[in-house]
């Protein structure tokens, strides 16, 4: 696999994406509820996945802005600081959708260049659009890319960072992105995984199972006009997930050291962070 082409931000086979091609929504569910009693380990969990968040690219911002009262650039924020990012430094931001993490790096950290990997078109689209916005010092640092987490279209060692912000629940075999990401990072490079989780705190935790299942999945399908499942899917798929410890296993077993754990908003969400041996 050839070197990644930091000035063209591209690699053999894949180019980078300034206005993919339009895809229209589905109208048609994709998580039916008979589905969601075993997501996780469905055959078919990532081309769901793609239709479903293609069906809710246009009001995912706005979705993430109102239930997570105004917390999700916070977590984001934390999650820029535990990169440690250096001067110099490429970050790869997978799973980017609308790509909030990763201009949040260009504008938060010193990397010399972000990429935003997705593999929904809608996604990218619409994280174009907003890259368009920037500043335009911030802007050039700033590269978009279709692919998928399992089977990155980057080299190896190439890269110093690799973040994915509530999006490893969502890929088909978590322990085989985990494996790319440490593929494609340098000695010493880091891994950051922002992820929900369930609180500790009882009480806590019983006002967020009640909140994720019954008031989000109503309010977010009425603010998307959502047919796809899509607000059914995601609170399922946090509370069958791995937790952050077991994800920090995950981390150990593909060779990273050091993990960290940041509780954030009383546990509704934690930063994991490992890295490679230098």
């Amino acid at each position: 696999m050839a070197r990644l082409d930091q000035q063209n931000c591209m690699t053999d086979g894949s180019a980078e994406v300034i206005n993919p091609p339009d895809g229209a929504p589905t109208r048609d569910a994709v998580w039916r509820d008979e589905e969601l009693a075993a997501i996780h380990g469905r055959e078919d969990k990532a081309r769901k996945v793609r239709a479903m968040f293609g069906a809710i690219a246009r009001s995912y911002d706005l979705n993430n802005r109102v239930h997570s009262l105004w917390q999700d650039e916070a977590w984001r924020r934390t999650a820029v600081r535990m990169a440690g990012v250096q001067p110099g430094e490429i970050v790869l931001d997978m799973a980017c959708g609308t790509g909030d993490l990763t201009q949040a790096f260009a504008r938060r950290s010193p990397a010399s260049l972000v990429i935003g990997g997705d593999f929904t078109h809608q996604m990218l689209e619409l994280a174009a659009h907003k890259r368009a916005r920037l500043d335009p010092k911030i802007a050039g640092r700033v590269r978009y890319i279709e692919a998928d987490a399992m089977a990155l279209p980057i080299a190896d060692a190439s890269v110093d960072v690799v973040s994915i912000a509530f999006g490893i629940r969502n890929v088909q075999q978590p322990e085989r992105a985990v494996a790319e990401f440490r593929r494609v990072l340098k000695p010493g490079g880091r891994a950051v995984i922002l992820e929900f989780d369930r609180p500790r705190l009882a009480p806590v935790r019983w006002f967020n199972d009640f909140y994720c299942g019954q008031i989000m999945p109503r309010t977010a399908t009425w603010i998307s006009r959502d047919t796809s499942g899509a607000y059914r899917y995601l609170p399922r798929s946090v509370s069958s997930f791995m937790s952050h410890e077991a994800l920090g296993g995950l981390l150990r077993e593909a060779g990273f050291a050091g993990i960290r754990h940041q509780s954030l908003s009383l546990g509704i969400c934690v930063c994991t962070v490992g890295a490679l041996a230098g």
